[in-house]
């Protein structure tokens, strides 16, 4: 049999709908210029652990020279999704994108064979889609910290039972509001004069856990006469769920904000949490086999702002009120890769009076974080966390970055280190600046 009617009847081993494009996996040609700056390769040198290696199984599985079996899964699930590789590929090879389309497979493939994870089920399908049970969830973790239950699970050890990497983000877990910015901002924050209308992305790890940097970013936006829009039916924005393979769920979340967001008729989408934003600018890659939808979410993700992005668009107020610090400013993954985030939160730290920007080596290298994997990959996220705690310049007294997850894995790195550090939000800083000023909701 020739080789050319081989391959003609030779079957995928990704056999589900929105499998690994091979228009993303064939331009890549081999170079490595990805292996030097991706955190699983320095750590291990395996090739197969190696974005070029990935991709290059990737391709083999995709036409039918290797199985989808533990050679293919365990390369792309140990990848952090960080995107490093794509900002060094001279040839545009979309990783990103090619490992959440294998993990779609590896996804559907355990369902198919009912071998998928009942709490990422549970997590993913029964939690983060509905908003009231998030905030039940939000409403159990309050109690347990300020009913003195926290200080007897402590006490009495009970913690034990929990798998180590969920023991220590317990310890780390920030004082949960009694109320998420999604219920307590206003539908519409209006301002004189605005310069621009925008939708607030509140989020959910980030409004659960940091919901005053949502409030901070709706005091900022209206410093600089922007009104703001929280819709109140927006949703999950589905990135934990791409993450996780779990695409057709990303699928529902991502229509329904696209719906409300496009609906409320506002001029941009901002979001301060970098792996929501990259997610919600990639929507349309979620509908790339479907027009109507797919017109749909061009339309939303051009739209979409960082907070820093847009601040610096909108040549934002410089700051008066005088912050005495001193940080370094970690990039998160998302913000920097995926975005291409980087000179806009050092700009806005560099205009508060008051604050010295310490420079932070490797800066863009990976903190372990990475969605759920410091939880699912807690040894390789581990040492990569390590790695950060190296770096961060002794004279500094915070660390700022614009992502939820890298906070909660620095508060992890700092209580072990027992270091005197701040892990701050860089919208918390500017704001504090302009609380100076007095600035309220309306000015």
């Amino acid at each position: 049999m020739s080789t050319q009617i081989e391959a003609m009847v030779r079957q995928t081993s990704f056999p589900f709908a929105d499998a690994p494009d091979p228009a993303k996996f064939s331009v890549c040609v081999h170079c490595g210029f990805c292996l030097e700056v991706c955190p699983t390769y320095q750590e291990e040198s395996n090739e197969s652990h190696s974005p070029r290696g990935r991709v290059y199984l990737i391709k083999l599985a995709s036409e039918g020279l290797i199985p989808l079996d533990e050679g293919v899964v365990s390369p792309v699930e140990t990848c952090l999704d960080c995107r490093a590789c794509e900002s060094v590929c001279p040839s545009g090879v979309q990783v990103g994108a090619l490992i959440e389309e294998a993990r779609g497979q590896v996804y559907l493939a355990r369902v198919e064979n009912k071998k998928a994870s009942g709490i990422q089920k549970l997590f993913l399908r029964g939690i983060f889609p509905y908003p009231a049970r998030l905030h039940a969830l939000g409403s159990l973790l309050r109690f347990y910290q300020r009913s003195g239950m926290q200080r007897i699970v402590r006490g009495t050890g009970l913690l034990r039972v929990l798998p180590d990497a969920m023991r220590e983000m317990e310890g780390v877990m920030p004082e949960i509001s009694a109320q998420r910015a999604l219920t307590t901002l206003p539908e519409r924050i209006p301002v004189a004069q605005p310069k621009r209308s925008v939708g607030l992305f509140t989020g959910c790890v980030m409004d659960v856990f940091f919901s005053q940097i949502n409030e901070a970013t709706a005091r900022v936006l209206t410093k600089n006469h922007i009104e703001v829009h929280v819709p109140k039916r927006q949703l999950c924005c589905g990135a934990l769920h791409v993450h996780a393979g779990d695409r057709e769920q990303a699928r529902q979340l991502a229509k329904t904000n696209i719906d409300v967001f496009l609906e409320e008729g506002v001029e941009r989408i901002i979001i301060n949490a970098a792996g929501c934003g990259a997610a919600l600018k990639e929507y349309p890659e979620l509908f790339k086999d479907d027009p109507v939808w797919h017109e749909k979410a061009v339309d939303f993700s051009a739209r979409v702002r960082d907070i820093s992005e847009l601040l610096v668009e909108e040549n934002f107020e410089k700051p008066k009120g005088r912050v005495e610090r001193r940080v370094t400013y970690h990039d998160a993954c998302h913000l920097c890769h995926a975005q291409g985030i980087r000179k806009e939160p050092r700009a806005i730290l560099q205009s508060i009076p008051g604050v010295t920007l310490v420079p932070l080596p490797d800066s863009e290298r990976c903190c372990g974080s990475a969605g759920i994997y410091n939880l699912t990959h807690p040894e390789m996220a581990g040492n990569l966390l390590e790695r950060k705690m190296d770096d961060l310049p002794e004279t500094i007294d915070a660390v700022v970055m614009g992502n939820p997850g890298c906070m909660l894995q620095l508060r992890l790195g700092v209580k072990k280190r027992q270091q005197d550090l701040d892990v701050l939000h860089t919208v918390e800083l500017l704001d504090a600046s302009y609380q100076k000023e007095g600035v309220t909701y309306g000015n």
